[in-house]
């Protein structure tokens, strides 16, 4: 076999199927990203949301043992909202992140990766492969990096000449010896945007990232938030996207080349006080396919009434003291207390001295707690 037009058979083929950019890469250890991750993991930088060993994010052969390539893929997301709707006194809105507009990314990409390997199998009979979208064990960005795709900038995103940051990543380990492709140079300079735009500091420095700080990670946690990114929250429902959005690089990208993944305005930034009494059912059949409902509605609901309380919205305080007397989860009910008294009205300061009385969760007590200072704070 000519592997050599195989692999440009390959290219073209990708390109049919609405794949916007591929690469090929080794399937050598990622050293580098082994001592990355060793590090990461000895700071306590992790987020907890990693699948695997280190020794199984940084060494392919481990799920193919024959393997002889990695094929690397990347899709443009869009990164403009077309109608956007606005945000009103009397209807706040929240904002998912670019990443989960459209359809769940994994859906979109895993079916790709499928339509490329049936392509592969047909060519290629003894084909042994393993395909991974975000959450297999191996890293996309290291993968992708190593298969000339792009470069990881300081804000630690796979940056792409054509796209930018905007592109999600998946790949696929193989058996074919397809010819390895040569990395792209690093070309953030000495631009530090990112990290200084960074609202929690998370990027500790170009290209490290302390997931723990993050608001990407910070707004898909279940417990009560730290009481320090509270206040710098704002009025995101899932994920951030401030480190791309200041990235010079990713100036006048916005691309529509996939049905899939246009988002639907009301849902990526949805108004925040019916998000409070949203059923589990209307929450599945609303916002199931976007890849930010993955943890529930829990999250998403605490996020909303943390971006009430950053708006100070007084028309949303009977709603809250509704979640505070009567909703069975102590994260909802103890937010709820904290942001009526952030919001400062004072028939929420009544219903939280109410509530005290019945309350019997020490976590809700102490926010309730919290909310009441506002008040002392505010006189």
């Amino acid at each position: 076999m000519d592997l050599a037009q195989f692999k440009e058979d390959v290219i073209q083929y990708s390109k049919q199927i609405g794949i916007d950019k591929i690469g090929f890469a080794s399937p050598d250890v990622f050293t580098e990203m082994k001592e990355r991750l060793r590090t990461q993991q000895e700071l306590g930088y992790q987020s907890g949301f990693e699948k695997g060993s280190i020794e199984e994010r940084t060494e392919p052969k481990l799920h193919v043992p024959e393997s002889k390539s990695i094929i690397s893929i990347a899709l443009a997301y869009p990164s403009k909202l077309k109608d956007a709707p606005r945000s009103t006194r009397e209807e706040r809105r929240g904002l998912f992140c670019r990443a989960s507009w459209g359809e769940d990314y994994h859906d979109v990409l895993n079916e790709r990766l499928y339509r490329l390997a049936s392509y592969l199998k047909e060519r290629y009979p003894d084909l042994q492969f393993r395909s991974m979208v975000d959450t297999g064990e191996l890293p996309d960005r290291a993968v992708a990096e190593r298969a000339g795709i792009g470069f990881t900038g300081k804000n630690t995103n796979l940056i792409t000449s054509e796209f930018g940051s905007y592109v999600y990543l998946g790949e696929m380990i193989t058996n074919i010896p397809f010819a390895p492709d040569e990395p792209v140079e690093d070309s953030c300079g000495d631009c530090n945007i990112c990290v200084d735009a960074c609202p929690t500091g998370a990027l500790i420095q170009g290209g490290q990232l302390n997931a723990q700080k993050c608001i990407a990670f910070l707004t898909q946690t279940k417990d009560f938030l730290p009481d320090e990114y509270r206040g710098v929250i704002g009025n995101r429902l899932y994920g951030c996207d401030t480190c791309q959005t200041v990235c010079p690089k990713n100036k006048k990208k916005d691309f529509h080349n996939h049905p899939e993944m246009e988002p639907d305005p009301e849902k990526v930034k949805p108004k925040l006080k019916p998000l409070l009494s949203i059923s589990n059912r209307e929450f599945k059949e609303t916002y199931g396919k976007m890849s930010g409902s993955w943890r529930g509605k829990k999250p998403i609901q605490r996020n909303a009434i943390l971006a009430l309380a950053h708006f100070k919205d007084v028309t949303a305080v009977d709603e809250l003291v509704r979640l505070m007397k009567e909703d069975p989860r102590p994260v909802i009910r103890g937010t709820a207390a904290w942001a009526l008294g952030k919001i400062g009205d004072w028939q929420g300061k009544e219903a939280i001295e109410s509530a005290q009385m019945k309350e019997t969760d020490e976590q809700v007590l102490d926010e309730m707690r919290k909310g009441l200072e506002f008040f002392t704070e505010n006189v």
